[in-house]
This record gives C-alpha cells, structure tokens and sequence, in this order.
C-alpha cells in the first residue's frame, strides 16, 4: 500500500502528490536512542517534520540501563571506598563505621533508580514532543523504498535514519543459555547482590562492574580470554587496573577460554580451558555488544551489514543511499553515547542540507572505575600494524604532586607519529583522568605539534600535571629520530 502511494507521488498527478505529501516526514527516525533523539531535536527545531519510532523507552540504553544507572552504582561505590580510607589523608580521626554493605547496597539502588527515572521516558519523550516530534510508539519496519510500517500505520520519508542500537552478544560456548547469565542490562535492574559472581569479559563493562559489586561485599572473579584486563589500551595501563581491582578485592583470570558452563546446586560453573572450574551463584556476560540489523528490514532497501553493523560513510549516509542514514551502536562504529550523539548531529545537519563529516580519529573512552581509565585515538601496537613509525613515553600519575598529596596511583602513556610529530593516541589511568583525557584528545583531532604541546602550561597542582613530562620525552625522542 505504502510503496503504491509513493509511486503515486512520483508519476501521477498534482492532488496526488499533495495528498502524499500530508503523510510524509522529513526525517523518519527509527530507534530513540542517544543519535536518534539528536538528529530528531535537531532536525525538528529547525522546523522541518520528523517522526522517532521507539518500541521501548526514549532515550535508549544509556539513561536506563547503561551509562546513568551503571555510573550512579559507580559513584555509591567509590565514596564508600574514599569514606574507608578518609582517615589515611586525615579527614577523620580514625576508620569509619561504614555499617552492612547490604544496607548501604539497598541505598545505593535507591539512587540508581531515581537517576534512571525509574525506566520511565515520559520526561524524555515529552520534551521532544514539545520540539515537534511525533513519537510513535511501536516495532518500525521498513516495507519499501520511502516506507515504514508501525502495526497499521504507514509513514512515508524523505531521510531515513536507523538507529535502533546493539544488544548483548552472548559468546557460543555450550551450557551458557541454560545457565541464564546476567546481561549487563539485568545486572543494572536487578536489585540482587549476590554473594559470589563470576564476571566473562573484562573489557568496560566487565571491569566496572567488578568494582561496584566487589565494593558492596560479593566476591567476583572475572575471567578475560585475552591476556590481560581491558585489552585495547596500553598494557601499563591493564597492569594499574590490575592492581586496582585487586586491591578491591576482585580475583582476574586472564589468559584463559571458557570451554563450557554448568550449574551444580544452584550455582554456577565455568569450566575453563585449562582444566581448572569456577564457581559462583550468579554469572554476569560482558563480552561486548552486536548491532541490531535484523528484523526490522534492512534487506528491503539492499543493505548489506556482512561486515557486523550497517555501513556508513563519513557523513553518516548508507552507501548507495542518498537519503538513508545511520548513527550510534548500529553502525558497530566506537559504540559510545558521545559517538553516537557526534554522528547524531552530523545526520541533522546533512539532513537540512549541509555538507559534514564526521572525524572519528580522536574518539575519547572511559572505564569509570576507581581511579578512572581513559583513552583516545589509537594503541602503539595498532599503529605499527599500520605500518607506522611510532615514538611513545610513559609518566608515573603518582608521580605529581597531586598524586602524592592524594596518595593516588596510575600512569599515562602517549604515542606519537614519528614522521608527522604529532599524537595519535593516549591510555591512562588515575584520579580524574577522563577529565583532563580532554586535552589529548583535542591535541590529536587537531594535530597539534608535540612542541607546541610541551610549551603548553599545566595547572599546579593538577594531575594533568603528568602529561607534561610525558611530552618532554616524546619530542626528545622525535628530535632523536628525525
């Protein structure tokens, strides 16, 4: 029916045309996540008609179960480690009483649910209602060409945008379903604190959560295929966070596969490629993200996601469609919530009829453990795969005076391109380092020389008092090398 309407439009008459044209959108959105709900608002302040169709809540997996509630646990954790130790830097006489962690994980959960507004988007979705949205609730599917179809309803687009996210990806190890694991979505709505938990993955989130449930009292093991904990950044850094969770309390496997998985009453075991099993009462799956490419009709428009998600180009466009386009987790590109509202932003403009890009070689990332980890651009290893020349240098965060005054560990290792005298890439791990990340990152998006990076004055005393010494070293060694 719909993809008659649209031929109709085409080739017959005016009055035809203008009674299509009452039913079609400027932008069609599919999915109300972080790029979603950018291009949306932006598109439709700027007065054209867009529609965002959503089958569960406005605003993605961000604000409901991932980025507020997990960070909120983040933050509960981490003042309860600080209030532990207040009596080491003198803020009290002595230790404190911090009571029963189970309390303290009830008060915790509290707060998680009110920061994620208790999975309710009536807030969200009102305010892009008030934009000029029209939110339509309901699986989308694409039925042809200019078309998509929500139960009965049929709306026709000019631009479509998909940008329906990523779930879970469940590795294919036998037993693993019938032991009905924990997500990191279940992980983050459930209001259980098991005594003992076995975390898969030790990447962001296998990490983060480590430290929130070990913090409250579970004993939590995780267990990394790879040879160390968060594999993409640098392995001084994998080595601080080690340390870190260690000191949590928090026991790491890595270097070894899980070769299957069994439950023995009631509880849960990994059988672990090195013959050794372990045992917990509850097992939580952190083994990264797949974007959603089925189901909602990508092969009607030729799509082709073989490569993992659907492809775009640089201004966000699908290749080979001029008006289709696709933003966030879907893309399976840097599966960030400021990736996913950059590219966001990108499609709205490109959409009113601009001409941008997106650059994505300085995307920052966080791990918002304690002390966080941050990064941007790319490893050493990654760039010598690349075939380039690479000069890198380390500095000691501990080493700062606002380290040492803070009794504060961690260490930040840049790379630089030997040819080009500029940064490629930065990983570190102390006190507020996802903040002060900011000025790597902008140091690599605008090429700025490693000279010009040494002559830059750092706040005393500031821990990004640290990437100074660490500049000093690069450009010695890029003066040695050319």
């Amino acid at each position: 029916m719909c993809a008659a309407r649209i031929r109709a439009k085409s080739f017959r008459g005016v009055s035809m045309g203008r009674m299509a044209e009452e039913k079609n959108y400027d932008l069609l959105v599919l999915g109300g996540g972080s790029a979603g709900e950018t291009a949306a608002s932006r598109v439709a302040t700027a007065g054209r008609r867009v529609a965002l169709v959503e089958s569960r809540l406005v605003g993605g997996e961000c604000p409901y179960w991932g980025c507020i509630p997990s960070k909120a646990l983040l933050i509960a954790a981490s003042r309860r480690r600080q209030a532990s130790t207040a009596h080491s830097l003198g803020a009290v006489a002595g230790p404190l009483d911090l009571g029963d962690p189970a309390a303290g994980w009830q008060r915790a959960l509290h707060i998680r649910d009110e920061r994620a507004n208790h999975l309710d988007d009536t807030e969200t979705a009102q305010g892009l209602t008030d934009q000029g949205v029209e939110i339509i609730r309901g699986e989308g599917q694409i039925s042809a060409p200019g078309c998509v179809t929500v139960g009965t309803r049929e709306l026709m687009y000019d631009n479509l945008l998909i940008s329906v996210g990523a779930d879970a990806a469940l590795p294919p190890i036998p037993g693993l379903g019938d032991a009905h694991p924990w997500t990191s979505d279940d992980a983050l709505t459930s209001n259980d604190l098991p005594e003992s938990l076995l975390i898969l993955g030790g990447g962001a989130i296998g990490v983060e959560l480590a430290q929130v449930f070990s913090t409250f009292g579970t004993a939590v093991t995780v267990v990394e295929a790879m040879d160390r904990l968060l594999p993409g950044e640098e392995p001084e850094v994998s080595a601080v966070v080690n340390d870190v969770l260690a000191r949590t309390g928090v026991a790491v496997r890595a270097g070894v596969g899980v070769d299957r998985v069994s439950s023995s009453k009631g509880a849960t075991v990994l059988h672990l490629a090195d013959g050794t099993g372990l045992s917990a009462d509850r097992l939580l799956v952190a083994t990264g993200r797949r974007p959603r490419t089925k189901g909602y009709g990508l092969e009607v428009l030729g799509i082709d996601t073989s490569g993992g998600g659907v492809p775009t180009g640089d201004d966000g466009r699908v290749p080979g469609h001029r008006n289709v386009f696709a933003a966030g987790d879907v893309t399976g590109k840097y599966p960030f919530t400021h990736t996913a509202n950059y590219a966001g932003r990108v499609v709205a403009a490109n959409v009113l009829g601009g001409d941008a890009t997106m650059h994505l070689e300085a995307v920052p990332r966080g791990v918002f453990i304690d002390p966080p980890v941050a990064g941007v651009g790319i490893s050493a290893e990654q760039a010598r795969r690349e075939g380039r020349s690479v000069v890198r240098a380390t500095m000691d965060v501990g080493g700062t005076a606002r380290g040492w005054l803070e009794s504060e560990e961690g260490i930040v290792v840049l790379n630089a391109d030997a040819e080009r005298g500029t940064l490629i890439g930065a990983s570190a791990i102390g006190p507020r380092a996802d903040e002060w990340i900011a000025q790597v990152t902008l140091a690599v998006r605008a090429g700025i020389p490693v000279a010009t990076l040494v002559d830059t004055i750092q706040p005393f005393p500031a821990v990004s008092e640290a990437l100074f010494p660490a500049y000093e070293r690069l450009l010695g060694q890029l003066r040695a090398v050319r």
